[in-house]
């Protein structure tokens, strides 16, 4: 029997100690990983139903076609891997040809492939998953080009799933505002997104409809979708916002 709570792995970074922890809630009724960054919680497998549906959300807009722009099935990419729910899910999508996971911090790749975290496991044996250390904010920038990222020719996404920061306007690094600014999504659009292409957020707070109304100075398309669940630590229903946005990247580079 696992004890109550365990301390998987702790290891300092440039940006802190981050840690994987592991506890029976006895209110869940199972065990709960967490990935805990000094004492700011990251990622917790308590409530994970936000991260499934962006990936399922996504995946359904329109004008996603089976083969994708390469022909070879729709090519996504994951900002953020934490615990792997928003990956896990998106590989139960046949049309997923390949999928790319971003993740900055090279301590949590480490725990996915030494099987500490259970989407580990999962993700690592299926091929069509690719880990790359990297920044996604540099990468959306142009500032940071890793090898493993271009190295199937580069091609573009056709879906671009993005789970780092608390939300738009809650970022971990000040380094990370930028990006949600209307010059920050277009650059994004053009150097990530293929056209035709999907881009989805996920934001642990209320929508935003100011941010919603910066994705719609890019975007052709752009909504918030609010996805609700039981929270029975607090009772009740607890939610997290997902934004949705979709446009030809050739419109994108006008914007």
């Amino acid at each position: 029997m696992s004890p109550r709570f365990q301390v998987l792995d702790l290891r300092p970074t440039p940006m802190g100690d981050i840690s994987l922890r592991r506890r029976l809630d006895p209110v869940l009724g199972r065990e709960v990983h967490e990935i805990k960054l000094g004492d700011e919680f990251l990622m917790s497998s308590a409530f994970t139903a936000a991260e499934e549906e962006m990936s399922r959300l996504a995946l359904a807009e329109p004008g996603l076609t089976p083969a994708g722009a390469s022909g070879r099935g729709l090519r996504v990419a994951v900002g953020g891997l934490g615990l792997g729910y928003t990956a896990q899910t998106a590989l139960e999508d046949d049309r997923v040809g390949a999928l790319v996971v971003i993740e900055a911090l090279g301590e949590v790749i480490d725990w996915h492939k030494e099987g500490l975290i259970p989407a580990g496991a999962v993700l690592s044996a299926d091929g069509r998953c690719t880990f790359v250390h990297g920044d996604f904010f540099a990468i959306a920038r142009g500032d940071e080009e890793p090898d493993a990222l271009t190295g199937d020719g580069g091609e573009a996404f056709d879906v671009v799933l993005l789970d780092v920061d608390h939300s738009p306007e809650h970022v971990l690094s000040p380094a990370h505002a930028d990006f949600y600014t209307a010059e920050g999504l277009a650059a994004f659009a053009r150097r990530m997104l293929a056209e035709g292409g999907v881009f989805a957020l996920w934001s642990n707070d209320p929508p935003d409809d100011g941010f919603t109304s910066r994705l719609g100075e890019v975007f052709a398309a752009a909504r918030a979708e609010e996805v609700r669940f039981p929270n029975p630590l607090q009772g009740g229903e607890s939610s997290n916002t997902v934004y949705l946005a979709a446009r030809p990247l050739e419109a994108a580079a006008t914007a």
